[in-house]
């Protein structure tokens, strides 16, 4: 490996012309430059600078070199300029159910990363309990999740009015088995089905999994069956509340994160005020704590 403390002098006796010019343009000695040049040349076993010539000039040898040790030193300039940027050094890890990533909060982040170059937010999208265990993991330093209700170190937390949906052009009751539209294993919407469609003692099957909520919404607009929904994320799709099941409990959607200052703490802020200004707008009100 050619160290580029003496590509670097050689380089530069080549451009000055003389081992006095360089020695002073690298601010060291003479004996110094002449020094790391010869260890260049023992490396690579070739002499690269005619020395008698007024001025030196490099050999053919060195003119080969030449070109690549120019290379090589731009690279490392490069390098160190990059390691110097503090832009996205650290980040803040945030775990979120898809249907809370929206334009909204998308634009907040966005200017929250224009404020803070130096911080990258490393969003991942899940089911909620899979996103609260990876949390209490310690893989995520803030979390938003669906849940029955909250635990006690949320930082805030919203209710979410659910109910079960079919498309709108959905003629009569459906016939059993009921076909079912849900979400993946784990997911909570698909559990708390499941517990009331057997309540009422009502055959079923799933016709269809959706891992987004996109996909399940689609899915019951075309009408391949019945889902538990929350009510605020249906007002696009072509659907409508199903008068045999009707509404469910509310569930809630919290907010965690392990600190709740610094730029973690902003973070939390941002996501709680487009959550609250969400469920505002739906009636909902907004339970939080410091």
């Amino acid at each position: 490996m050619l160290d580029p403390r003496l590509l670097r002098a050689f380089v530069t006796i080549v451009d000055a012309g003389s081992f006095t010019a360089a020695a002073g343009r690298l601010h060291m000695t003479q004996s110094t430059i002449s020094q790391q040049l010869g260890r260049l040349e023992q490396a690579v076993g070739r002499t690269l600078i005619e020395r008698a010539a007024r001025p030196v000039r490099p050999t053919a040898s060195g003119e080969r070199l030449l070109g690549h040790a120019r290379r090589i030193l731009s690279l490392e300039s490069e390098a160190m300029a990059l390691l110097s940027e503090s832009v996205g050094t650290s980040a803040i890890r945030i775990g979120l159910p898809d249907d809370i990533v929206t334009s909204r909060l998308s634009r907040e982040f966005a200017a929250f990363s224009e404020q803070h170059r130096e911080v990258r937010l490393d969003v991942t999208t899940g089911l909620s309990r899979d996103l609260s265990k990876r949390f209490r993991a310690g893989e995520f330093d803030v979390v938003v999740v669906k849940e029955p209700t909250a635990s006690a170190d949320h930082r805030a937390t919203f209710p979410e009015a659910v109910g079960w949906f079919e498309a709108a052009n959905t003629a009569g009751d459906w016939p059993d088995p009921i076909p079912l539209v849900a979400f993946p294993v784990g997911g909570l919407y698909r559990e708390a089905m499941f517990e009331r469609i057997e309540r009422e003692r009502r055959s079923w099957y799933v016709a269809f999994t959706g891992s987004s909520l996109n996909s399940v919404l689609v899915a019951v607009e075309a009408g391949l069956g019945l889902s538990l929904l929350p009510l605020g994320a249906t007002a696009k799709y072509n659907v409508r509340l199903n008068e045999s099941f009707g509404r469910e409990p509310d569930m809630v959607v919290s907010i965690y994160s392990w600190e709740g200052a610094g730029h973690i703490g902003e973070v939390v802020e941002q996501i709680t005020k487009v959550l609250a200004d969400r469920f505002e707008s739906q009636g909902c009100s907004r339970n939080s704590r410091g």
